[in-house]
C-alpha cells in the first residue's frame, strides 16, 4: 500500500513537472506530508500519552466545520503543528486548482462551440491557433490534470485521518463538495469528458500516460446511460445520465452548482420557473431535488457538448424527445406572453 502511495506521488511529481511553468495550479503533496510526518513524529506520542493518563476526550470540532470562517483551523487534539497549517493550505490549494481547471476548461469549450464572428474573435484573442488534433489533446490535459488532482486530494485526506485515527479528512472532502471545491463535481469535467468522445479519432493517443488515462466512454449498459472515464490504479469515475426527475436520460442536459445533471426542463419544473424565466431566476430556497441543497440554480451550467453526444449516441430517442418538449415550449412561451398582455392591459 506504502509502494503504491509513494507511486502515485512520484508520478504527479512527474505529470505536474514542466507544467507550472504554464501557469497550472497543484496541490503541494511533498509539503502536506512533511507537515503530517513532523506531527506523527513529534506530537503523536504526547496524544497517546495524555489518553492513558486522563482518558481521551471528545475535543470540538474545528471552527470551519461548523460552516464558518476562521484564520485558525483545529485539527483533533488541537495538535499544534497542523493547526492553521494543514487544512488552510489544502482549502487554498484546492481553490486553486479547481478556478484554474474550471477557467481554462470554459475556454476550451466556448471555443469549439462558438460559430461565425464569435469564434474568429475568440481565435484572435487566444493569440495561439490551435488544430483539431491540439483541441483534443488540451481537452485530455484537462481531464486529465482534473483526475489526477482529485486523486492526490483523497489521498492526502485520507492520510491525514490515518495519522489522526480520525474521520475528519472525510469531513473536509464532504464540505468541500457544499464549497464548490471538489473537482470531481465541476460540470466542466462532464464537459470536456463529452468534448474529448466529440472530438477524439480512432487511432492511440500516443503520449498517454501509462496507467494514468483511460479514454472517456458513453454506454448504454442496460439502458441506463454513463460516461466513464479511466483513472489511475484502475479506479473509474462514472457519471450516471438518468434525469432523477423523469428517470429518462437526460435532455438538453444542465448541471446545478452541487454537480447533480438533470433535463433543463425537468429542473425548470423543479426550481418552479417556466422555461422562458430560466434557471436564473429561481428563488435562492429553492432545492436541489437529490441533495436538498438550497441556491443551486443560479450558477447552472448548460452541457452543450454533452447534449451533442448524447443526440449523436441515441437519435431516435432524442427526435421523439425533441417533439415531445417542442410542444411544451411552445405552450409555456404561449402562456407567458398572454400573461404579459393581460399585465400590460390591465386585464
Amino acid at each position: 500500500m506504502r509502494e503504491l502511495e509513494m507511486k502515485f506521488t512520484k508520478q504527479y511529481e512527474e505529470y505536474m513537472r514542466g507544467r507550472e511553468k504554464n501557469g497550472l495550479k497543484k496541490v503541494g503533496l511533498k509539503k502536506l506530508k512533511k507537515i503530517l510526518k513532523r506531527c506523527r513524529r513529534e506530537f503523536r506520542p504526547q496524544y497517546q500519552h495524555q489518553k492513558k493518563e486522563g482518558g481521551e476526550e471528545e475535543n470540538e470540532k474545528p471552527v470551519w466545520f461548523r460552516g464558518e470562517s476562521s484564520s485558525l483551523h483545529q485539527c483533533p487534539n488541537h495538535c499544534t503543528v497542523c493547526d492553521g497549517t494543514f487544512f488552510p493550505s489544502l482549502l487554498e490549494e484546492m481553490s486553486e486548482v479547481v478556478g484554474y481547471f474550471n477557467q481554462r476548461a470554459q475556454k476550451l469549450l466556448e471555443l469549439h462551440l462558438a460559430s461565425g464572428f464569435r469564434r474568429f474573435v475568440i481565435w484572435l484573442g487566444s493569440k495561439v491557433s490551435r488544430n483539431h488534433e491540439e483541441l483534443i489533446q488540451e481537452g485530455k490535459d484537462l481531464v486529465t490534470y482534473a483526475i489526477i488532482n482529485s486523486i492526490a486530494m483523497r489521498k492526502i485526506l485520507k492520510k491525514y485521518d490515518k495519522i489522526h485515527d480520525s474521520k475528519q479528512g472525510q469531513t473536509f472532502r464532504s464540505n468541500a463538495r457544499s464549497m464548490h471545491i471538489d473537482i470531481l463535481q465541476s460540470p466542466w469535467l462532464c464537459e470536456l469528458m463529452a468534448f474529448y468522445i466529440n472530438l477524439k479519432e480512432n487511432k492511440p493517443d500516443e503520449n498517454m500516460m501509462p496507467g494514468l488515462f483511460d479514454a472517456c466512454s458513453l454506454s448504454f449498459e442496460n439502458a441506463k446511460p454513463m460516461l466513464s472515464c479511466g483513472l489511475f490504479a484502475s479506479m473509474n469515475l462514472d457519471i450516471d445520465l438518468t434525469c432523477s426527475i423523469c428517470l429518462e436520460t437526460v435532455f438538453d442536459p444542465v448541471s446545478l452548482t452541487c454537480g447533480h445533471i438533470f433535463c433543463y426542463m425537468c429542473c425548470c419544473s423543479a426550481a418552479s420557473v417556466t422555461i422562458v424565466d430560466g434557471l436564473k431566476s429561481a428563488e435562492s430556497k429553492e432545492k436541489c431535488p437529490l441533495c436538498r441543497r438550497e441556491g443551486v440554480y443560479e450558477g447552472a451550467v448548460h452541457l452543450d457538448e454533452l447534449n451533442i453526444l448524447l443526440s449523436r449516441s441515441c437519435p431516435g430517442y432524442w427526435a421523439q424527445r425533441l417533439q415531445t418538449e417542442r410542444v411544451e415550449r411552445i405552450r409555456q412561451a404561449k402562456e407567458h406572453w398572454e400573461q404579459q398582455c393581460r399585465a400590460f392591459i390591465g386585464v
